[in-house]
């Protein structure tokens, strides 16, 4: 079994008289990287404020590497590194000068392993530039860096392509995954782009009006999603068949859209022939992680 790194449990936060957060239970595990996804106003950033300490739970657990947050604080947190929307820095002091300055709150962390975490985010050129010349990604890189000075073995990062330019964006992706893959880090990412998130996660949890209504791997939660896009005259003579067989809504540019089955496509095909409809295309379409995410929130978009 995997280890868990992060274990959250029946997870509330009330204000008022409003339940924002509605008992939300998921787990990461080591090496891998959690998408977190919700709509906006869904709760995704008041999850991520509890998780990390900034707001108290009105209920429920959060577990980091099996300490406790409430009962055992201290050592909870020294296993958890983040980034909560951009990484504070100092613009006018260097790279080095800012990871010295946060080091000095952090016990036991000697040079050999600064040089050893600025190594890592791939900063050992600029490292002793001003800050306020670095590039929006170079800044991420060193809120990174910062993050991982305390060695934690779970990374939250709220947001981390956020502003990048395509080029950026992969380099990020790329980070994460090593972060991941070869670090043996746990890292939950949330972001408003769904096409990275499918690329760049492991597991993805959906988050919508306080409530996680998908925890799965992408490819999972994309293969129960698979179409058969269907191109046929007469329309309305086929869909009145196919609806026979299998669930039917009309797509874009006069197509016809059903579940795909590899045992019955063929079948639905040749019947469909039988009765005089010119099949014109099938396409067996995996649809991408938004159209699953816009399936599963009602239309809703994400933030």
């Amino acid at each position: 079994m995997s280890e868990i790194t992060l274990s959250v449990k029946g997870l509330r936060k009330t204000i008022g008289k409003k339940e924002i957060i509605k008992g939300l239970d998921f787990e990461l595990k080591r090496g891998e990287v959690f998408g977190f996804l919700g709509p906006n106003g869904a709760g995704k950033t008041t999850t991520i404020r509890m998780l990390v300490s900034l707001i108290k739970p009105t209920a429920g657990s959060i577990e980091i590497c099996g300490y406790n947050v409430e009962k055992d604080f201290v050592k909870a947190m020294s296993q958890l590194g983040c980034i909560v929307e951009n990484p504070e820095l100092y613009p006018y002091l260097t790279g080095w000068e800012n990871l010295e300055h946060f080091a000095h709150m952090l016990p036991q962390v000697d040079r050999e392993h600064m040089d050893s975490v600025v190594k890592l985010v791939r900063l050992q050129e600029r490292i002793h530039d001003p800050v306020k010349t670095y590039s929006l990604g170079m800044r991420q890189r060193l809120g990174i860096a910062q993050a991982l000075l305390g060695k934690p073995k779970v990374l939250i990062l709220d947001e981390p392509t956020n502003g990048l330019d395509p080029a950026g964006i992969r380099e990020m992706r790329g980070f994460i995954r090593y972060l991941a893959e070869e670090e043996g880090l746990s890292v939950l990412v949330s972001s408003h782009l769904l096409s990275e998130i499918q690329l760049m996660c492991d597991r993805v949890a959906i988050i919508s009006r306080g409530e996680i209504i998908k925890v799965d791997t992408v490819d999972s939660l994309l293969s129960l999603q698979e179409r058969l896009i269907w191109r046929v005259t007469p329309q309305d003579k086929a869909k009145a068949l196919l609806e026979q067989w299998t669930p039917v809504s009309v797509g874009p540019e006069g197509t016809l859209v059903t579940t795909y089955s590899d045992e019955y496509a063929a079948v639905w095909n040749r019947n469909l022939v039988e009765q005089g409809v010119e099949v014109k295309e099938m396409q067996r379409k995996l649809p991408a992680l938004e159209d699953l995410f816009l399936e599963l929130t009602g239309g809703e978009t994400v933030d």
